[in-house]
């Protein structure tokens, strides 16, 4: 589940998006690269998020998973990019 993009469905930040940056057995560790960075992310447990079928580029999974070097700019390039997927997405249903 790590590098995967996921909703939050409760707390103060419901409805933000975020990446998971480390796993635990109840618990998921989410970064936004922003406010939750990849040094102090924030803990919520795995019932509270909602998983996207999207995840970040295979690189930087990769990087995620095996506690490479990961920059929060990655992080925020990667959440922009889904979002821009996403809208162009919507767009194109509206006109169809």
């Amino acid at each position: 589940m790590i590098g995967q993009f996921v909703f939050s469905k409760a707390g103060h930040d419901k409805g933000t998006l975020y990446v998971v940056a480390a796993e635990e057995e109840d618990h998921v560790y989410l970064c936004d690269g922003r406010l939750k960075t990849l040094a102090s992310p924030k803990k919520k447990r795995r019932r509270h998020v909602q998983p996207v079928k999207a995840a970040v580029d295979a690189d930087l999974q990769k990087r995620m998973a095996n506690g490479g070097n990961v920059y929060d700019e990655e992080v925020r390039r990667a959440i922009k990019l889904y979002k821009e997927q996403r809208q162009s997405k919507q767009r194109e249903e509206m006109y169809v």
